[in-house]
């Protein structure tokens, strides 16, 4: 993985893990199906709005030339996940859903075996999944509830995992020669379709607040059109096995934006659970073997 690539992964992990607090924000006010319809519509707009600079009439052909591709993953890397992440956190603990939402690269590297051998992970590469994964399970923390929905909430973000794996793969596959930046406008422009109408029919009609609208706003522009054109620029330059790994960092980096900023605690676990996902990471990329071969100079 390039160092290019490496600083976008750095990134994309820092948007998305500080996102957290603009969305418990935004559902103080409003219900999560607005809230997601309202992001994904906001995201478009941006990308739109955008639209002289990320490829102008090549960006609008791609789209043109595979929006059935397109389609489909504006509802498996979109729409649905969204929807089912948020049903499923409804009946499980933070930690228990970030932690099944970031086997999305154990999901990958599990399906490349059977449907992308170009995405294939071994080695070291393959020890830096399964650390990774071991860090966010340390980080986190696995504490099941016992609530009466938890397993269909596990099942519902576990769901939201397999399809980001599937459409990070397909992505990788189906999708190389049309620009990033067709992928990431095409796919928002099908899941506002998909969702916006029950967005809308889930709105009371209530007044809400500054912060709301803040948040609300910041979530569509930053967390998702932002970020869709520096995630799929990633899956199409470092492969869909590298870019996925960002779940790992995403709730990683949000714990330390809660030190950092929040006054929240530091604990021996979480330290320890941080240099896990990052050596799982650095090895997971190939970053840390590269760095390893190089040659003094």
């Amino acid at each position: 993985m390039s160092g290019r690539h490496l600083a976008m992964l750095l990134g994309l992990g820092a948007i998305w893990g500080s996102s957290f607090s603009l969305l418990k924000i935004s559902l103080r006010e409003l219900e999560p199906m607005p809230v997601i319809a309202l992001r994904i519509a906001i995201a478009a707009l941006t990308l739109l709005a955008l639209l002289p600079w990320i490829g102008g009439r090549e960006t609008l052909t791609g789209i043109r030339s595979r929006w059935r591709e397109l389609a489909l993953i504006g509802a498996t890397n979109t729409a649905i996940p969204f929807f089912t992440l948020t049903w499923g956190q409804q009946y499980l603990d933070t930690g228990v859903a970030s932690i099944f939402n970031a086997s999305a690269p154990l999901w990958t590297v599990l399906l490349a075996l059977a449907f992308a051998r170009s995405e294939r992970v071994t080695g070291l590469r393959l020890l830096g999944f399964v650390l990774g994964f071991g860090g966010i399970v340390l980080l986190l923390g696995f504490e099941p509830s016992g609530a009466d929905r938890a397993i269909a909430g596990s099942l519902a973000v576990c769901l939201a995992a397999v399809l980001y794996a599937v459409s990070a793969l397909y992505i990788s596959r189906r999708l190389k020669d049309i620009p990033s930046s067709s992928v990431a406008l095409g796919s928002l422009l099908w899941a506002t379709l998909f969702t916006l109408p029950l967005g809308l029919a889930g709105l009371s009609g209530e007044s809400v607040g500054w912060e709301t609208i803040v948040s609300v706003i910041g979530l569509g522009v930053g967390a998702t059109g932002l970020a869709y054109l520096i995630y799929f620029a990633l899956i199409a330059g470092a492969g869909a096995s590298r870019a996925i790994l960002v779940t790992y960092l995403v709730p990683a980096l949000a714990i330390v934006f809660g030190v950092a900023f929040l006054d929240e605690m530091v604990t021996v676990q979480g330290v320890g659970g941080l240099a896990l996902v990052l050596l799982g990471v650095a090895l997971g990329t190939g970053t840390l073997r590269r760095t390893r071969a190089t040659p003094a100079l």
